[in-house]
């Protein structure tokens, strides 16, 4: 069997590709034809050192994951990914392996299902990730002390120089760009950026918080993301 399979989805030139990557057979066929329904590329991979010469050649949107595999495993892929691309990455993760899902958030995963999950769950995700990044506003700019957030191409940059934000944390940035000076519970924040309501794990959002509060002192921004104890987070600016 080849490293690589594609199944393509002819007609529309601008349809969404994913990459499927799991190195069990029966996954990868149950999901590449729920998500081929959907009317997107499909193409599979069963090993992660197959993923990274493709990922330049055939520009997928989306990956969907899975972290346990024999060689390159989800967690080392996902690090030499994060390198070069903020692609959005959709981790799948055995029942139980608590420590893989929290390494895969702190990389940069956009989000992340627990086996046995549903095929039509994980679909929901992948269109709700496509769905946000498609969405545009009004408001094309907004500056916020030091930086200026780009709606139009989802680009936020210091004094002309982009900060590199995966499709999370640019939505949640976003969000409380928009909504600047007024806190927010995490519960609140997962229903808007998740579209969870609050069963899912408070550590996403944490996760996501850290990861962008790190991003920002490496620009020395003076736009911060306080925690407000006992509540939640304001983005002060």
């Amino acid at each position: 069997m080849d490293d690589a399979i594609m199944v393509v989805k002819w007609g529309n030139a601008r349809v969404k590709h994913v990459f499927v990557v799991d190195d069990e057979k029966s996954i990868r066929d149950i999901l590449c034809k729920y998500i081929e329904n959907e009317g997107y590329k499909v193409t599979v991979f069963v090993n992660g050192e197959s993923v990274l010469p493709e990922l330049g050649r055939l520009r997928p949107d989306l990956l969907v994951l899975d972290i346990r595999m024999p060689g390159m495993d989800g967690i080392e892929l996902c690090k030499e990914i994060r390198r070069t691309s903020e692609i959005p990455i959709i981790f799948v993760t055995a029942k139980g392996e608590e420590l893989d899902r929290i390494l895969g958030l702190e990389l940069g995963a956009d989000d992340y299902l627990t086996k046995p999950f549903s095929p039509r769950e994980l679909v929901a995700r992948i269109k709700n990730i496509f769905r946000r990044m498609e969405k545009t506003s009004p408001s094309t700019q907004i500056q916020l002390l030091d930086l200026k957030l780009h709606q139009d191409r989802r680009i936020l940059e210091k004094d002309g120089v982009e900060i590199r934000l995966t499709a999370k944390e640019y939505e949640l940035f976003e969000f409380m760009g928009v909504h600047r000076n007024l806190p927010f519970t995490r519960e609140q924040l997962l229903l808007k950026i998740w579209g969870y309501d609050s069963i899912v794990e408070d550590r996403l959002v944490d996760d996501l918080v850290k990861r962008i509060r790190k991003k920002l002192a490496a620009s020395y921004s003076a736009v911060q993301i306080t925690t407000v104890w006992g509540f939640g987070y304001r983005l002060d600016a």
